[in-house]
């Protein structure tokens, strides 16, 4: 009796430990978070020091997107490759130091290669922290896998909210070099240390879990099983149909708000518009990751993204009509973050119901380089609204895309993720009898 109650002891105790491995990985996500998401508090100060076209600049946050997402696959080997307890502490603290070492060569760029060289090296380091946070969160929690998923990822997107004033204030005050040089070496400091507390679940650590509205497969499959399965591909275009918008907003929201002059318009407390829809977007995109995570434990993983795709649309749209007025573009900016943010707690999530838990980080990290594919979509947005003069017919393709995603979710990706759970039931039984 003894010996077999010692496994349940090991997995009420696991059961415990987990939320502080999750609680743990959401600190360094928020700790990268402005690599990404406080990039456009950046530009125009590089532009007005050197000249350097926005587009030019920009390219810098292309490469960051790049790079952050396509070495998640290698990174993701790499962390299951280490094993439970020394491939996070490893790749997550090398992320770390790359994108301290990023940002600090940011602050020294005079020249636009250079500047593209800290953004490699802050896209290396944010994807080797992302993916590997995302693969712990996915393989400890099967049971609230999109709530788990989805506080990670919230993590990243709402961590800027925090520090996105202190840096403008720093920008003002000391210079945009300060800025990038003392905000990357802390936070990739916390990066570096806290992740030497995080591990991955041991074998036996972690129940199955059986659920009617969250079927997940039990046969593992290989990174070369997956990029030859159908489903994975309708999974992946979806995914950089959806990150594409999203990312277009991001990188362009200075100049969006610019465009329809209210960008610099007092509407709290002294803090622009440009200000509040910053830390607004980011909360919203902070918020939306956990509440679609666990609507999908809820509901289904499907239903979750047609509703979310579907509200999306209607986001981009009222932008466009909205825009003109402060709170308006406020108010939309975050309802479109908050409709696109939980694509990155929805995605993972089904990537590893399809296709299992022994090599979710690295499938999850393939998964995630739709959203490097996306980037390159990212400069056609500036392309076309400086064609048309107006970011209205950016902002209404966007609405469009979304509502093509909803029919593809619904006629496409739900009735081929059904097949696909099928051939795995056969594959598991399979791969049972064989080890008998």
């Amino acid at each position: 009796m003894a010996m077999a109650a010692a496994p349940q002891v090991g997995l009420v105790r696991a059961r415990s430990e987990r939320w502080w491995y999750l609680a743990l990985c959401v600190v360094c996500m928020i700790m990268i978070a402005n690599f990404q998401y406080g990039w456009s508090v950046f530009v125009s100060p590089l532009h007005k020091a050197h000249g350097w076209s926005v587009s030019n600049i920009q390219l810098a946050f292309t490469i960051f997107v790049a790079l952050e997402t396509w070495a998640t696959p290698f990174n993701g080997w790499l962390a299951d490759r280490l094993g439970p307890h020394l491939g996070p502490r490893v790749v997550m603290g090398a992320g770390g130091l790359l994108v301290a070492l990023g940002w600090i060569v940011n602050s020294y760029a005079t020249s636009l290669p250079i500047l593209y060289l800290g953004g490699a090296l802050s896209g290396l380091g944010a994807g080797a922290v992302y993916c590997t946070a995302v693969g712990t969160a996915v393989k400890w929690f099967t049971d609230h896998r999109g709530l788990a998923v989805g506080l990670v990822a919230g993590g990243f997107g709402a961590g800027a909210a925090m520090t996105i004033i202190p840096i403008q204030m720093a920008i003002k005050t000391s210079g945009y070099a300060s800025a990038f040089f003392w905000a990357g070496l802390l936070q990739g400091a916390v990066v570096l240390i806290v992740s030497q507390f995080i591990r991955n679940p041991n074998r036996g650590e972690v129940a199955a879990q059986v659920s009617a509205k969250a079927q997940q497969t039990t046969y593992s499959y290989s990174p070369h099983e997956v990029l030859t399965s159908r489903v994975f591909w309708v999974l992946y275009v979806l995914d950089v149909l959806m990150c594409a918008g999203g990312l277009i907003v991001t990188a362009y929201l200075a100049p969006i708000a610019d465009s329809y002059h209210v960008s610099d318009v007092i509407v709290f407390m002294g803090a622009t518009t440009l200000s509040i829809a910053l830390i607004f977007a980011n909360v919203m995109n902070g918020i939306a990751r956990p509440l679609f995570g666990w609507v999908s434990d809820k509901i289904g993983l499907s239903e979750t993204m047609a509703i979310a795709f579907a509200l999306g649309a209607v986001a981009y749209f009222l932008l466009s009509v909205t825009g003109k007025y402060p709170w308006g573009l406020i108010v939309f900016v975050g309802m479109v973050f908050f409709c696109w943010g939980e694509i990155f707690s929805l995605f993972p999530a089904m990537c590893t119901d399809l296709f299992g838990q022994k090599y979710a980080t690295t499938n999850s990290a393939l998964l995630y380089t739709a959203k490097g594919a996306a980037a390159f979509l990212v400069p056609l947005g500036g392309l076309a609204a400086s064609i048309t003069g107006n970011w209205n017919d950016v902002l209404f393709l966007t609405t469009g895309i979304n509502i093509v995603a909803v029919i593809l979710v619904l006629t496409v990706l739900r009735p081929a993720a059904a097949r696909h759970h099928a051939t795995a039931i056969t594959k598991s039984e399979k791969a049972a009898a064989n080890a008998r």
